[in-house]
C-alpha cells in the first residue's frame, strides 16, 4: 500500500473525530433542557404573585432557550450528516423533512436566521428591562445591542447573496 493511500484513509477517517464533538452538543442541549426547566418551574410557583412584565419576560427567556434549542439540533443533524456520516432513520415517520437535505449553505444561512431571531428577543428583552424601574441601561448600551443585532441582520442577508452569487456561477 503506497503512503498516499494510508494518508487518504488516515484523512477521511479523521472525519470522525467530530463525533464526539456532537455528542457534546447534545449534552449542551440535555443542560439547556434542565436551565428550560428551572425556568418554566419558577414561572409556573409564582404566575399569581409576579407582575406581567416580568411573565412576559421569562416567557420570552424560555422562546429564546427553545430558538437555541433549535440552533443545537439544526447544527447536530446537519453537522453530522454533512461531515460525519449520514444518519439511517428513512423510514423513521417522525423524520423531519430538512433532515439530510441542509448542506454547508443552507445550514449557515439556517444558523444566521437563528442567531438574527435570538439577537431580537434579546434586543426585546433589554427594552422591556430598560423601561422597568430600577432597570438602567445607558444609550450607549442600548446603541452597542441595536448594532450588533444590525450586524447579524447585515451578515445574514450578505451571506445570502453570496449564497445566491455562488449559486448562479457556473460550475466546472
Amino acid at each position: 500500500m503506497k503512503i498516499e493511500e494510508i494518508l487518504e484513509k488516515v484523512v477521511f477517517k479523521s472525519r470522525w473525530i467530530l463525533a464526539p464533538m456532537y455528542l457534546g452538543l447534545v449534552g449542551g442541549l440535555l443542560c439547556l433542557f434542565v436551565k428550560f426547566g428551572q425556568e418554566f418551574f419558577h414561572i409556573v410557583m409564582t404566575v399569581v404573585d409576579t407582575p406581567e412584565r416580568e411573565i412576559v419576560l421569562s416567557i420570552l427567556a424560555l422562546v429564546d432557550m427553545t430558538l437555541v434549542a433549535n440552533l443545537l439540533i439544526m447544527v447536530i443533524f446537519s453537522g453530522y450528516e454533512n461531515f460525519v456520516s449520514k444518519i439511517d432513520v428513512d423510514n423513521h415517520e417522525d423524520k423531519p423533512h430538512w433532515m439530510g437535505k441542509v448542506d454547508y449553505s443552507g445550514l449557515k444561512l439556517k444558523l444566521i436566521g437563528s442567531i438574527v431571531a435570538i439577537s431580537a428577543i434579546d434586543l426585546l428583552k433589554a427594552f422591556m428591562h430598560a423601561s422597568t424601574p430600577g432597570q438602567i441601561l445607558t444609550n450607549t448600551q442600548m446603541a452597542w445591542m441595536v448594532g450588533i443585532h444590525l450586524t447579524f441582520i447585515v451578515s445574514g442577508v450578505l451571506f445570502a447573496i453570496m449564497d445566491k452569487i455562488a449559486e448562479d456561477t457556473p460550475h466546472h
